[in-house]
């Protein structure tokens, strides 16, 4: 059974940076489709980015795009989302969730419907 965990969530001012973290519990998770979603207080869960198991692939929602990065390390079990030009609205707990599927590219649908999701971790966004 995969576990997941997610580290690197706090409190950071408007404009600010963060890097998350998603560490697995299985060296094999380089063959793990993983994305990103978050949850803010009285919304539902949306989906923020996801990056192939090759790694070649990544896709972003559109009020994330061109602030957020979403990286893989191999080495390290490990994928990252870094989030720069942070804003209020990006408040939310922060969940990662894979599911084993090789894929060179992403497919979207594969992130809609992951198999193993972590505890999450919260990020506030506030002055």
């Amino acid at each position: 059974q995969l576990q997941l965990v997610e580290s690197g969530g706090g409190l950071v001012q408007p404009g600010g940076s963060l890097r998350l973290s998603c560490t697995a519990s299985e060296f094999t998770f380089g063959n793990y489709v993983v994305g990103w979603f978050r949850q803010a207080p009285g919304k539902e869960r949306e989906g923020v980015s996801c990056i192939s198991s090759s790694s070649r692939g990544t896709n972003y929602a559109g009020s994330v795009k061109g602030r957020f990065t979403i990286s893989r390390d191999k080495a390290k079990n490990t994928v990252y989302l870094q989030m720069n030009s942070l804003k209020p609205e990006d408040t939310a707990v922060y969940y990662c969730a894979a599911r084993n599927y090789y894929s060179v590219y992403v497919d979207p649908r594969i992130c809609r419907d992951m198999d193993y999701w972590g505890k999450g971790t919260l990020v506030t966004v506030s002055s």
